[in-house]
């Protein structure tokens, strides 16, 4: 049996406010627990976005209410009125900026208010990116021009994984992270997987995901689920199907599969979702807290029932190696092989 701390994912939507037929804090952080995190970091595209502070506020509290484990929220943009952030700077970890469009949120086009945003947000706490391709080269621009950290989300594209290296290189104050979906998933999935399969960034070609790979062990700091749960009828929708698939219960699996296939080392799993997130976002301790693993069982994904509240996953049917046997949140056993336990009752 192996034994490492509780994971950490830096990207999940847990779609509230605005989506509760989707998930909830009950449900996300019971799919979080099952899947081995013990800490979420939610993103704010929500209905109402998570850009002014009594939304933040009021969102939090209720996620400490009623989630089962550790969740703090990122800051959205409120453009109508950017002193919003001085404040919400005050509160959330991390400001959560879009470069391109994606479900409930349009992107940020104007290098004024860019600069406006950076100007308003904490100095030394992260601007978080959703860009892609070109958008990638604003994002580092702003990190030369202002030397302050900025993170760049699920990168997924050889050129882009690039561009971001030669930027470490040079010694800009980047950070990225990569999805499961875009490491073991390609344009040939999403082509048999259909609306299940559709995502953004996109998935993309089999080259792009060997530079993933490749970057794994150097480039890459974070590996998060961008878990993005729709129910099965809004996917099937042939006219409004949106972008995004759930991540949470399928991510540890599938690294632990990599670390059986002697594509990652057991260390550097643990950098990438545990050690690195943490320091990147100046996240917490959680004492006394641990999962424990075996590491050589074998099973079909998924092995129970899933808990997040759409029910559904890109991975269904696939075999894994390695699984969660235990789950200990601050002392108290809060899952063992396959059943959840309250940890506030």
């Amino acid at each position: 049996m192996l034994k490492i701390p509780g994971l950490i994912d830096a990207h999940v939507h847990l779609r509230i406010p605005g989506g509760i037929h989707k998930e909830d804090f009950r449900s996300g952080t019971a799919a979080a627990l099952a899947g081995g995190f013990t800490m979420l970091m939610a993103m704010p595209n929500t209905l109402p976005a998570l850009n002014m502070a009594k939304i933040w506020q009021d969102t939090q509290s209720q996620a400490e209410r009623e989630g089962l484990c550790d969740v703090t929220h990122f800051a959205g943009v409120n453009f109508d009125d950017l002193n919003h952030l001085r404040t919400l700077g005050k509160l959330a970890p991390a400001v959560k900026v879009y470069l391109d469009e994606t479900f409930n949120q349009s992107a940020v086009f104007d290098h004024t208010i860019l600069d406006q945003i950076v100007a308003a947000w904490p100095s030394y706490k992260v601007i978080s990116f959703h860009a892609e391709g070109e958008k990638i080269a604003s994002a580092i621009a702003l990190a030369a021009r202002y030397k302050r950290p900025i993170h760049i989300c699920h990168v997924s594209r050889k050129e882009d994984i690039e561009r971001i290296a030669s930027a470490k290189a040079a010694g800009l104050p980047i950070t990225c992270e990569v999805t499961p979906h875009h490491l073991f998933l390609t344009r040939a999935d999403a082509d048999r997987l259909g609306a299940l399969g559709d995502m953004r960034p996109r998935l993309a070609e089999q080259r792009d995901v060997d530079a993933l790979w490749a970057h794994l062990g150097t480039t890459i700091d974070i590996i998060a689920s961008d878990h993005a749960p729709h129910t099965l009828q809004e996917k099937n929708d042939p006219v409004s199907s949106p972008p995004g698939v759930p991540g949470l219960e399928s991510t540890l699996p599938l690294m632990l599969t990599a670390v059986s296939q002697k594509r990652l080392k057991m260390q550097r799993l643990l950098e990438l979702l545990y050690t690195n997130p943490a320091r990147i976002y100046g996240l917490a301790h959680q004492p006394d807290t641990f999962l424990e693993i075996d590491p050589c069982a074998r099973y079909t994904f998924p092995e129970y029932p899933l808990h997040t509240k759409c029910g559904w996953s890109p991975f269904s049917s696939m075999q894994m190696v390695g699984r969660l046997i235990r789950v200990v949140l601050r002392g108290r056993t809060v899952y063992v092989d396959g059943l959840l336990t309250d940890p506030k009752e």
